[in-house]
């Protein structure tokens, strides 16, 4: 094997991350690492590429022990990981980024031919060969930055990638362009270790799927294995809610909208008006392509970004929002898209996070009541499945998809009229996704309006009770749930017309 990891052990206070966990890669093949949040995916990748010193276990590269005491390390025997926050420099161009620290020198100058000619060399690699190494990162689109990091990592003479959800924030078209490069660097003989939740792709990609579940090594798929329930099952050791969740729900169509949207217009379309109801116990989806406008809806709505006219109404009185604080006190509240920079308050604890929409509601007088507050965070950590289930766990400390458990909790509390999702569950895994769907079911049974933006399409057709297809600013149209299908979403989304009899 070119990398193998045997019997990798990882202690934190109260968790151990990996429990005697072992995989490997050869070179030219792609395996996949796939399990829950929280189940040491993540932690394993950064044992291998040396962000992180196993408390056990042995790494060999070449069946060579190895001891990567920094990442520094890990670099120079060709191993690199690729986390999912990219690391690209903004204020540098792309061929400085790419050879950062590994400069050609002439003497004691920078040969900058040589440093052109590397560069383009590993843009090249990637499928890149047209971009200007001079280029600023700060201009390119989240695919292609994701393109540069692989070429950067190329630039070290890397024999293993490691990348972490590497598609997390790219579109459809970009996830596409980057699997077809990681096909060629399989085929150039480089060994790639690749962690999504995205199951299609994993499906799509690999040559072996390793899976994790609660720090342990549960299961290996090759060949025809490789398929989307054979993955769950040893993900989550169990069957999911399928994709009837909401076959039987009946919103209540008599009677007043719970929220209605009439003439919105947001800075970003300010010639496009939107008009939208949603009914008490519906689940209205809101689809489109990047750039269609879904986010700034969202955000105009609750007052994060000026709404630059028209009228929003929470059962049938109007709502006058110049600040998130109207749109909460009027039972309308939104969970952010960026859940580490809007959602969660990283170095609070996880209890205080779940309670701070709160407060009022658990004090005593003018006084926060630790006792109310604590009962109540444990509730919500129970109901939602937030592992591990420590009140004072920081939230930073947290996985992604936990973190996103809490983003959606923290608002669930408050018992809103009107629930906003802005990609609900992105970067979630398949089993907090499914947990998250149910949640949204059981608030909406109970009578709460929501509207979930989404880019994924797998989750519009489980979820919704009718999907909204927005194209440059406005409505392009609507997919009742028993007619959505995705030619007919793609359809509007791309500002043609559904197929008939696919579409309301």
């Amino acid at each position: 094997m070119l990398l193998s990891a045997t019997g990798i052990v990882k202690r934190y206070p109260g968790v151990t991350a990996l429990a005697g966990v072992s995989m490997a890669v050869e070179a030219g093949e792609v395996v996949s690492v796939v399990g829950e949040n929280g189940a040491g995916k993540s932690t394993l990748m950064k044992v291998l590429a040396g962000d992180v010193r196993p408390d056990d276990g042995e790494i060999r590269l070449d069946d060579t022990p190895m001891r990567f005491r920094e990442p520094r390390d890990a670099i120079r025997a060709g191993v690199v990981l690729i986390h999912q926050e990219l690391s690209l420099a903004d204020n540098l161009d792309v061929g400085a980024n790419i050879l950062l620290g590994r400069e050609p020198r002439r003497g004691p100058f920078l040969d900058r031919v040589a440093a052109r000619r590397q560069a383009a060399a590993a843009l090249a690699r990637v499928g890149l060969a047209d971009l200007d190494p001079s280029r600023a990162v700060a201009g390119l689109g989240m695919g292609t930055r994701q393109l540069v990091e692989i070429a950067k990592a190329l630039a070290t003479d890397a024999r293993v990638i490691i990348m972490d959800e590497p598609t997390s924030s790219l579109t459809d078209r970009e996830t596409g362009v980057l699997l077809d490069t990681i096909g060629r660097l399989r085929d150039a003989g480089t060994a790639i270790v690749y962690i999504s939740h995205r199951l299609e792709e994993v499906r799509r990609i690999s040559d072996r799927v390793e899976v994790l579940r609660d720090g342990r090594h549960v299961g290996t798929l090759v060949g025809d294995e490789i398929e989307r329930r054979s993955m769950v099952r040893l993900m989550v050791g169990r069957d999911l809610v399928g994709s009837d969740l909401r076959a039987d729900a009946t919103p209540t169509l008599d009677g007043p909208p719970r929220l209605r949207l009439f003439g919105i217009r947001t800075a970003r379309f300010p010639n496009r008006t939107i008009d939208l109801d949603v009914r008490p116990g519906e689940i209205v989806a809101l689809a489109g392509l990047v750039g269609a406008g879904r986010t700034e809806l969202l955000r105009a709505i609750v007052g994060i970004d000026p709404m630059l006219g028209g009228v929003v109404e929470v059962d049938g009185r109007p709502v006058h929002v110049r600040h998130p604080a109207d749109a909460a006190a009027a039972g309308l509240v939104l969970v952010p898209e960026d859940r580490k920079a809007d959602g969660v308050f990283l170095e609070e604890s996880v209890r205080d996070n779940l309670v701070i929409p709160g407060l009022r509601r658990h004090a005593r007088g003018p006084f926060r009541s630790t006792r109310h507050e604590t009962r109540a965070a444990a509730e919500l950590v129970r109901r939602l499945g937030v592992r591990p289930p420590r009140l004072v766990h920081p939230a930073g400390g947290l996985s992604g998809g936990n973190q996103q458990k809490v983003a959606v909790g923290r608002w669930v509390a408050c018992e809103p009229k009107v629930l906003l999702l802005d990609e609900p569950t992105r970067g979630v895994d398949v089993g907090a996704k499914a947990e998250v769907h149910a949640l949204l079911d059981g608030l909406a049974r109970a009578g709460t309006a929501i509207i979930a933006a989404s880019s994924e399409m797998e989750e519009l057709l489980a979820v919704a009770d009718r999907v909204v297809v927005l194209h440059d600013g406005g409505i392009a149209g609507e997919c009742p749930r028993a007619e959505a299908t995705e030619s007919a979403i793609m359809a509007l989304a791309t500002g043609g017309a559904a197929t008939e009899g696919e579409a309301a």
